[in-house]
């Protein structure tokens, strides 16, 4: 609740020519009392509190506000509410992990940023009129991986799972294709999240992908992208061999044919995710084998030989 302001004036009381003789009153002019009477009026003043939100990592000022302009409490707090809400959206985002491109080099990843909505409210409810500034709680993960501990991480299988698929069926192998590259030599070092729809994105014509069969509420019907939940139920399957922490995973409405019930992992892209942690002390890599003419797509998650020897 957003504390009052309490405002203590006090006035020192002035004790002069105590004296037990009777002396003449004083005779005063009638001007000079009207002149002292001016003299202890006090004009009124407004108080101004301003509260700045502020982005710790630059000292930028995202937002002023004037908590204290309030005088509903009821209204202060669903505002509030509301504006962690806004700050969450403008600021959170999902890891995009470091890939080995080509050439074998490791390109950088995108740090994860996340704004604590229940500390900020918090502070918003608790604030007083001494409190000029908060510092917005936002806590930032950098990809946890450079180049010297990504050498030979292709040493050692964690976990690998291989499926099926027709490769007479045109659209439905380029979609798989296309997404199975998307993933392709992704690394993940300790604490590391993988978000799938964050690395494969949509699954739109522009980029390449085509009309095939898609489940959609318990019915077969046809759609741009059918065939990606095959790459992310292999890789769903070869990550639950490696061990790895799994915190989201989404099953079809009906059964799938590539891989066993409940072994399947659907994705839509900003509905439903396959997201998983690399929990291990030591990093990571992904990589996809996919063989068109034998219609086989393997996923395997590897890491280097010297990293798992110590564990």
């Amino acid at each position: 609740m957003k504390k009052n302001l309490v405002v203590l004036l006090s006035l020192p009381l002035l004790l002069v020519g105590c004296s037990f003789q009777e002396e003449e009153p004083l005779k005063v002019a009638k001007s000079e009392i009207m002149h002292n009477e001016k003299q202890v009026e006090f004009a009124p003043r407004n108080f101004v509190h301003e509260l700045k939100l502020i982005d710790k990592r630059d000292e930028e000022v995202i937002k002023t506000l004037k908590p204290f302009d309030y005088t509903d409490e009821k209204v202060y707090d669903e505002d509030m509410k509301a504006l962690v809400k806004e700050l969450a959206l403008k600021y959170d985002r999902p890891m995009i992990p470091a890939r080995i491109n080509s050439d074998g080099e490791l390109v950088n990843g995108q740090s994860r940023v996340i704004l604590d909505e229940a500390i900020l409210y918090k502070e918003l409810s608790d604030v007083s009129a001494f409190d000029k500034e908060i510092e917005l709680p936002i806590a930032e993960t950098v990809p946890n991986v450079s180049m010297e501990t990504v050498l030979g991480l292709e040493e050692v299988v964690l976990g690998s799972y291989a499926t099926r698929f027709d490769p007479s069926v045109r659209g439905r192998t380029v979609n798989i294709a296309l997404s199975a590259k998307e993933i392709d030599q992704i690394v993940l070092g300790p604490g590391d999240r993988f978000y799938f729809n964050t690395i494969v994105g949509d699954s739109t014509p522009d980029k390449g992908y085509q009309l095939a069969t898609v489940i959609e509420n318990k019915q077969f019907v046809s759609g741009y992208g059918g065939g990606i939940c095959q790459t992310s139920s292999t890789l769903y399957n070869a990550v639950e061999r490696a061990g790895l922490e799994i915190i989201e995973l989404h099953h079809h409405s009906k059964e799938v044919g590539y891989v066993p019930k409940g072994k399947d992992a659907t994705i839509a892209y900003g509905f439903k995710d396959f997201k998983f942690i690399n929990n291990k002390d030591y990093p990571i890599v992904i990589n996809t084998i996919m063989n068109e003419g034998t219609g086989t797509l393997e996923v395997q998650i590897t890491s280097a030989g010297r990293f798992v020897a110590g564990q």
